[in-house]
């Protein structure tokens, strides 16, 4: 399945972006101090990254209300559709689900194995780890996504740690997002980093 649409250059193609991402992604409600800490970024850079990830709705940043005196902060957390929402993550997710749709309308083929709302599930998370830079094949009967080569893993090799946990958060978020049966249950082990492939599960199989 592809989205035709241009290629774009992928906020998440920064190592920089990857790293901001991953720390909001284990502790929402960051500041822009305590992420120039963690990741000793000039002040100015963290700003860049973290307006880029909020354009493509992996952010999203709030006001912290106070009851004392003082210029109020701006927290930043991560999209993860579940309990902080992106408008631009729910905007993404319903023009994945209308293009799906028209594609199985025109083009031929086997009638779809999963229910629309499933289908419109996979849909988002093809379309955004398109917009990742992955090429990813769906099996809707063994509910796996696989992504290799991972172009990414062998590039970062170092830093694959991160880079797994941040995708497999930025899935599991557009899964959640899209509202359905299906969410992530993990990736399959491979001595090979450059090997990916995701497994899906019903949620209601969780234990």
């Amino acid at each position: 399945m592809t989205s035709g649409r241009p290629l774009t250059y992928s906020a998440i193609s920064s190592y920089s972006r990857v790293e901001i991402l991953n720390r909001i992604q284990r502790k929402p409600q960051r500041t822009v101090a305590d992420i120039v800490t963690a990741t000793a970024l000039h002040p100015n850079t963290v700003r860049e990254h973290l307006q880029r990830l909020i354009d493509d709705g992996y952010v999203v940043a709030e006001t912290e209300h106070r009851t004392t005196r003082g210029r109020p902060r701006v927290l930043y957390s991560a999209a993860d559709g579940q309990s902080t929402f992106s408008a631009v993550q729910q905007r993404k997710v319903k023009d994945a689900a209308q293009r799906g749709d028209l594609m199985r309308r025109v083009l031929p083929g086997a009638p779809p194995e999963l229910e629309p709302d499933a289908l419109h599930q996979v849909d988002a998370l093809v379309e955004d780890l398109i917009d990742a830079g992955f090429d990813p094949i769906v099996d809707e009967t063994n509910l796996t996504v696989d992504l290799t080569p991972c172009a990414q893993a062998e590039a970062q090799a170092e830093h694959r740690d991160v880079l797994c946990a941040v995708h497999l958060g930025l899935m599991q978020a557009v899964l959640a997002q899209a509202g359905g049966p299906l969410a992530l249950d993990g990736m399959r082990t491979s001595c090979d980093p450059r090997d990916c492939v995701i497994q899906l599960m019903f949620a209601s199989q969780r234990g």
